[in-house]
């Protein structure tokens, strides 16, 4: 795996390439598991989410945000932020800079997604989004040591959509037009992470360097992590250190999107703004 050139991360082409790598590293090294003990995981046992209206939290949503409820007897914190509560948190941890950034966030999806980064890059935990659905007790792999976890994703673009998950890991994918990258949709990481805070920094100084439209994907969302992880990846391949994060496998069968919700079909949906 050689290394790709400076800046090669703003570049959408070489970035995916460059996670298919990451990937296929990974997926040499699969069948060393450490053993599992969550209970002394560097990661802290705090669930992160947020809605941003707090007294307007539709009840489907408030469903699958209490499927999680159980952590608690696993010795989790659940935390959970509206509005109010994230532009606090920042005022309390963050710069002038932050909280600037913040406030140009104008949908509800993109203050989620620059809360997400600071409350994890300050204290450390696990982020889930407030649609998803605790299944089974896989969650305790993600605690088995201290590297940031985060659940790599495909788009087909002959196809028209997302790969399958397992796809992804598949080593005789054809030749094709794909684009990969990782979701922030788990993250899972100790304080202080250097991916997080790249991916904190170029998501304020792109917040705060344009005066026009801001696209959620490549702003604050998947393609500002994917962007700060692969720089970070790079750092790290070059000085021959081991990679201090690793891609989920089998998201799937710890948590489930629920599409079938009712916000999904008004404004509160960042697709239906933005048109993607």
């Amino acid at each position: 795996m050689q290394p790709f050139p400076p800046g090669f991360e703003e570049d959408e082409a070489l970035r995916s390439a460059y996670i298919r790598e990451i990937t296929l590293l990974q997926l040499g090294e699969h069948g060393v598991i450490e053993p599992v003990d969550p209970l002394s995981s560097p990661i802290p046992r705090t669930l992160v989410r947020f809605w941003h209206n707090e007294l307007e939290l539709p009840d489907d949503v408030r469903a699958c945000m209490a499927s999680w409820d159980r952590l608690t007897d696993e010795g989790f914190v659940l935390r959970s932020f509206d509005d109010a509560a994230a532009s606090s948190y920042i005022e309390t941890y963050y710069g002038r800079r932050e909280r600037a950034a913040f406030a140009r966030c104008e949908h509800p999806a993109m203050r989620c997604d620059y809360l997400r980064m600071c409350v994890l890059l300050a204290e450390g935990g696990l982020y889930v989004d407030a649609d998803d659905v605790l299944l089974g007790d896989g969650w305790k792999l993600i605690f088995r040591n201290d590297r940031m976890k985060v659940q790599p994703l495909c788009y087909d673009i002959t196809a028209g959509g997302m790969m399958a998950s397992a796809d992804i890991w598949r080593t005789d994918l054809p030749a094709g037009d794909r684009v990969f990258y990782v979701n922030n949709d788990p993250i899972a990481a100790p304080a202080g992470h250097p991916i997080l805070q790249q991916a904190l920094k170029r998501a304020t100084d792109r917040l705060l360097g344009s005066e026009g439209f801001l696209e959620i994907q490549a702003t604050t969302g998947p393609g500002n992590l994917t962007a700060a992880l692969a720089a970070h990846a790079r750092q790290l391949q070059i000085a021959d250190q081991p990679f201090d994060f690793e891609l989920i496998r089998d998201w799937d069968a710890i948590a489930e999107m629920r599409w079938s919700l009712s916000y999904r079909d008004d404004e509160r949906n960042w697709r239906n703004v933005y048109g993607c």
